[in-house]
């Protein structure tokens, strides 16, 4: 219902759910925080102004967006992204946290394959100035937010 991947489709979070590190993908398995029978969450690899370290939480079978999604596996992304904002306000000790879900490409939906952003937010960090303007981070930094993270979801 309201696909718009191309077709064939080579969906990036499917390889890195999969433990397939490749250029297709830039998901690294230690980018993973949390991953049980239906849902992954890992940290993103593109890392927005001043707020580096977001997490995204997907379904580990593909669904391209949320009129997709049985409702078991919404409703597991939505606990989990619930957990990972507490981790995150522990871990980050940021003032807010946000939770962004994008469906469809005039929501700016890029990958095609269902995923909610968590950010940390703090006082003044003028997020929706940076959102176009996110970098690539390295492997290395995302390891130290994922660890950080791991220790408030244990």
């Amino acid at each position: 219902m309201y696909n718009h991947a191309p077709e064939n489709y080579n969906c990036p979070i499917c390889l890195g759910v999969n433990g397939i590190e490749s250029d297709a993908t830039m998901l690294k398995q230690a980018d993973i925080v949390y991953k049980d029978d239906l849902v992954c969450a890992f940290v993103n690899s593109k890392f927005v102004g001043n707020n580096p370290g977001h997490v995204i939480v997907v379904p580990n079978e593909h669904f391209e967006n949320l009129y997709d999604m049985p409702e078991d596996v919404l409703s597991r992304a939505i606990s989990v992204s619930k957990k990972i904002a507490i981790a995150m306000k522990k871990a980050r000790n940021c003032d807010g946290v946000m939770i962004q879900q994008n469906n469809e490409p005039a929501s700016n939906q890029h990958a095609f394959h269902y995923h909610m952003h968590v950010f940390p937010r703090f006082d003044g960090d003028e997020i929706y100035q940076h959102m176009n303007s996110a970098r690539v981070s390295d492997p290395q930094e995302r390891i130290a937010y994922a660890e950080e993270l791991k220790k408030y979801l244990n």
